[in-house]
């Protein structure tokens, strides 16, 4: 499996661990340092991360739909919609930076 195989089934598996709940396969995938860039808000650091994912997320009942992948050196981006109840909320583009196998950062856009 190429390094860039890899790193798009982390991507898939950053949003089943979220949509299922499994936090501890979130923390598995990401670095202690990974830093999350929101236009509304930044959250600095693995653990504060999964805090809010897990106690702090204003919507739960979510499903991530991917609806296409492209990576670049140690990038990949996710296209792709969030839905709640069938029912789209937003679009959203997510560009994760990986570092070594781990993502170390996420910057997130929506639409």
């Amino acid at each position: 499996m190429t390094v860039s195989s890899r790193r798009t089934e982390a991507a898939r598996a950053y949003y089943q661990s979220i949509d299922t709940d499994n936090y501890h396969k979130l923390t598995s995938l990401l670095t202690p340092e990974f830093t999350h860039y929101r236009s509304d808000q930044t959250l600095a650091g693995r653990e504060r991360f999964v805090q809010f994912m897990r106690d702090e997320r204003p919507m739960t009942e979510t499903t991530h739909v991917v609806e296409s992948v492209y990576t670049n050196d140690n990038e990949v981006a996710v296209r792709g919609r969030l839905l709640q109840n069938g029912e789209l909320l937003f679009k959203f583009v997510d560009i994760f930076i990986f570092d070594g196998k781990k993502m170390s950062g996420l910057q997130t856009y929506t639409q």
